[in-house]
């Protein structure tokens, strides 16, 4: 049987209650044990598209989307019967016409000479739906963003190397005496033109990356690959920086019959990081060593060199984008700090990793690990 407001103030004991009910500013309910609504106010009537006297009689899940009715009778309900109370509950109404609502709901069980009722509050959450509608329309906002600034990366990247290497190509053209003799002056100042752009074709080169890799433009190739010929292949990239930074490199023999399972472009990458970045903190007459090991079903590439070293705090920072470990050197070149962070995220995704070992005055070793090919099946 259903009760009016007046019933329930009499029933209830307290004062007059009727106005107060249906003129509060949250829904409020009174349900029994089975689910079937007692009364409810005219707020909630209001907030679900509903008559208030229509209300009475109906079960509560009526009011209720799907996934709250759920969460009624396997949550709201059991906790309220258990513990006297339920609060702060989200959950989302339903009105006639199907639109979902979401509300906060406050429970408290009462024991009545009629039997028990469970009485609800709820309170309509109008700044979470704001806040959500905000937060969708942000995120998609960033995307949108992330997708502009990787085409605008690639596509400035691809732009600036056509003149940079041209920039680079007419200084050794110079410097070579096609247009005429030049003084060691002269050649000095072509050798930091050279210089200045091998930096710059460096840091659009990781630019590049960074845009493919968040576009996800550059699916990896895994293939069997022989640690001797990438190292060897390396090697032949990287040797006149090393006869220029008057640096000794050295590949010691690693087995033709140890392969690893890896994208062959990536490899090369994070190797020629490597490789490229030992020589440039190695000062003059310095040796930079190459080896190769397998433990445990891994293979580890080594590159150690006698360079200063890295301080304790940055063994790991030197993995983050754009940091790098001050140098005193002005006659080094200088990255924008990418290619480390690029190459631990590199080897990441070929199933590896990359880590470092090092003592300030004592050099660094740096350490890329992969699953051998015969690990990976």
């Amino acid at each position: 049987m259903t009760r009016t407001p007046a019933q329930l103030e009499s029933e209830r004991g307290a004062g007059p209650i009727a106005e107060r009910w249906d003129l509060a500013p949250c829904g409020l309910v009174s349900v029994r044990d089975d689910g079937i609504i007692v009364a409810a106010n005219l707020t909630l009537a209001a907030m679900t598209e509903n008559v208030g006297e229509e209300l009475a009689g109906q079960s509560i899940e009526t009011l209720l989307t799907i996934p709250s009715r759920i969460f009624y009778q396997t949550h709201v309900f059991p906790m309220v019967k258990l513990h006297g109370r339920a609060d702060e509950l989200y959950m989302t109404l339903r009105t006639r016409s199907g639109t979902p609502i979401p509300v906060l709901v406050n429970a408290v069980r009462r024991e009545l000479e009629s039997g028990a009722e469970v009485d609800l509050a709820i309170l309509r959450i109008r700044e979470r739906e704001k806040y959500e509608l905000e937060l969708i329309r942000a995120k998609k906002a960033v995307e949108a963003a992330s997708a502009a600034k990787s085409r605008f990366l690639s596509m400035m990247s691809h732009d600036l190397r056509t003149p940079l290497g041209a920039i680079s190509g007419y200084a050794e053209l110079i410097e070579y005496g096609v247009r005429g003799p030049v003084t060691e002056e002269q050649i000095a100042d072509l050798v930091r033109i050279k210089r200045a752009s091998r930096s710059l074709l460096g840091m659009l080169d990781d630019l590049l990356t960074v845009a493919r890799e968040q576009d996800a433009q550059l699916p990896l190739r895994l293939e069997p690959l022989s640690i001797q010929t990438e190292l060897t292949e390396a090697e032949a990239t990287v040797l006149p920086r090393y006869v220029d930074a008057r640096v000794r490199l050295v590949l010691e023999a690693c087995s033709p019959e140890l392969l690893v399972r890896a994208d062959r472009d990536r490899l090369q990458r994070i190797l020629l990081n490597l490789l490229t970045n030992a020589a440039k903190f190695t000062p003059n007459g310095g040796k930079v060593s190459v080896g190769c090991a397998v433990v445990a079903n891994r293979a580890a590439i080594h590159v150690a060199d006698t360079g200063r070293g890295i301080p304790p705090e940055m063994l790991e920072r030197v993995f983050q984008p754009f940091v790098q470990v001050e140098s005193d050197d002005a006659g080094k070149e200088h990255g924008m700090g990418l290619g480390l962070a690029i190459g631990r995220e590199l080897a990441r995704a070929m199933g590896g990793d990359l880590s470092v070992e090092s003592a300030v005055g004592r050099g660094s070793i740096f350490t890329l690990t992969l699953p051998t090919a015969a690990a990976s099946g």
